[in-house]
């Protein structure tokens, strides 16, 4: 099979030109070639008057060898690579010596790192503290509904975890040499999402989908023998030191029951503050990390789309337009745009009671009117949060604390109109950009919440967005704060090799939680590593007793 990349055809092509594209280029006969399929399609949209799509296609021919050698030239031809999943064991712990290894955490991390503890036949354990996906959508929509949060059952924790609530980006910049990537596609498409995630440029699927489909995956983990507990909250961590090497033992549940475990997946998600304490108390090494505070941004979906796509706005092919910024203000902070979801909503992501989070959120169709994105600041522990692990954990609650008073202490977010932002009046009522916010917006002085550097950065970078997105400084572009939980403020190191704890064995930090993921398919690749160190960690124990 062949690898053919920069088919360039213009955006309204005719089904027949794209064989005959592929036909030209490889300079061949059509008996010649067997068969293709799209392995990756993206636009090419910065002339709005033609825009074009690129194809990357993998090719059957009768003579692959032959046209390689012939077309060396081409940096564009190569062979296609092996993208098939390959499992690094299987068989491991059949005579069940050693506990069963346990996964806690069912976001995409912890799914993936089930599913394919699973598929390699090693019945794991997943533990979470949240509900079903079904269960946990009725509490979080009752929240936004009748501002009655509960703890351990919303946008943050529960079967899905944070991505469920999003707009299911299926995208990454992760290096993948293996490609793990594709294997999350895969299993995404088995379960129900669309096909077409395996080769568009920028794939998404919205909540409504993911819920089936995490449904779907969590039946495949049980029918391989896999056990999932919801409603299962850790408390605390056995590690038991011997010979100066501390090992994991088990888990303490909320519950009183105690589960033996020494190989436990951490897929605990960027908001699972109680755990991240509980660890650091239990001496497990763990450092601060940057993340980035600010707003979240709506603007008019067809401003967006008239931008960037012009006359072609509106194109089914094109969809909801998207949009990335970045801004190196003046006083040395960096201003970008975060999870921009094209026609969707503003929601509500608390997971602790007297604060206030925003998040994003899209259907699979992205038809609401609206187009929202964080606009937000980046902030490092060396400067912003010093001399502890856990202080930007306390810095995001004070922020969210104070989000929640300037919005009226019942969960209505505080908000205000781009233009009186940067002017530094307070807001007092809706222009003509209505929010999509629930349960609602007190309009305000957005500036008082969030640190002086982070506002003047914000001010600078709004009109400095205007120049790659025109009309986007625009005044009445509603901002809604607090947007704190762009990434995990903390680290949980591991090993690069056996990607275990730095001190602590049996312990596999995972995904965004632990700080090593980033979305719905970062995390879902880090899953995917993670299972397989630890059936390799499992098949070393099983061979040397």
């Amino acid at each position: 099979m062949l690898r053919l990349n920069e088919v360039k055809l213009p955006l309204n092509h005719t089904e027949a030109e794209l064989p005959q594209a592929i036909l030209a280029r490889l300079q061949i006969r059509a008996d010649q070639m067997l068969g293709f399929t799209v392995f990756k399609r993206s636009y090419d949209a910065r002339k709005k008057t033609n825009i074009s799509l690129i194809y990357s296609l993998d090719v059957e021919t009768t003579d692959d060898a032959g046209i390689l050698a012939r077309l060396g030239a081409d940096k564009h031809l190569m062979l296609a690579p092996d993208m098939a999943y390959k499992f690094v064991a299987q068989g491991v712990n059949a005579a069940g010596k050693q506990p069963r290894p346990v996964v806690i955490g069912m976001g995409p991390c912890g799914l993936f790192a089930g599913l394919i503890l699973a598929q390699m036949g090693l019945k794991p354990i997943i533990l979470e503290r949240g509900k079903t996906v079904r269960e946990r959508t009725k509490d979080t929509f009752g929240f936004w509904r009748k501002r009655e949060l509960n703890p351990e059952s919303n946008v943050q924790f529960g079967e899905g975890g944070a991505g469920t609530f999003s707009d299911g980006k299926l995208y990454s910049q992760i290096s993948d040499p293996k490609h793990y990537g594709r294997k999350v596609l895969t299993e995404f498409v088995k379960s129900g999402a669309p096909e077409e995630i395996i080769y568009v440029s920028k794939p998404h699927i919205g909540t409504f989908r993911l819920v089936k489909m995490v449904e779907n995956m969590r039946e495949e983990i049980t029918a391989l023998g896999g056990e999932i507990r919801f409603e299962q909250r850790v408390t605390d961590f056995d590690i038991q030191e011997e010979h100066g090497v501390r090992q994991m033992r088990g888990l303490h549940l909320a519950s009183g029951e105690y589960v033996e475990a020494t190989h436990v997946v951490l897929a605990i998600g960027h908001s699972a503050r109680d755990t991240f304490e509980n660890l650091y108390a239990r001496g497990v090494y763990v450092e601060a990390k940057p993340f980035s505070i600010g707003f979240r941004v709506e603007h008019p979906q067809s401003l967006i789309d008239q931008c960037r796509f012009g006359p072609n706005a509106g194109h089914p092919i094109l969809g909801a337009a998207d949009y990335k910024l970045v801004h190196h203000a003046s006083n040395g902070r960096a201003v970008y745009s975060f999870c921009m979801c094209p026609g969707g909503t503003v929601v509500a992501a608390a997971s602790e009671p007297g604060r206030v989070v925003t998040n994003g959120m899209s259907q699979y169709s992205r038809a609401e009117r609206n187009a929202n994105s964080a606009i937000v600041v980046s902030i490092s522990p060396e400067v912003d949060y010093p001399g502890h692990p856990l202080a930007g954990i306390e810095l995001q609650r004070r922020l969210e604390e104070k989000a929640y008073v300037l919005g009226g202490s019942n969960y209505n977010a505080p908000g205000q109109l781009m233009g009186d932002f940067v002017a530094g009046v307070p807001s007092k009522d809706v222009g003509g950009v209505v929010p999509s916010f629930k349960p609602g917006i007190t309009w305000t002085d957005l500036a008082t919440i969030l640190p002086e550097y982070a506002v003047v950065a914000l001010r600078e970078a709004f009109p400095a967005f205007d120049k790659q997105v025109k009309g986007y400084f625009k005044h009445d572009a509603v901002l809604t704060g607090l947007e704190t939980r762009t990434s995990s403020p903390i680290r949980i190191k591991r090993n690069n090799d056996d990607l275990q704890s730095l001190n602590t064995r049996g312990l596999f930090p995972a995904g965004e939680g632990a700080g090593y993921a980033g979305g719905i398919l970062s995390a879902g690749v880090d899953g995917i590593k993670v299972a397989e160190a630890v059936a390799l960690s499992m098949q070393a124990v099983d061979k040397s007793s």
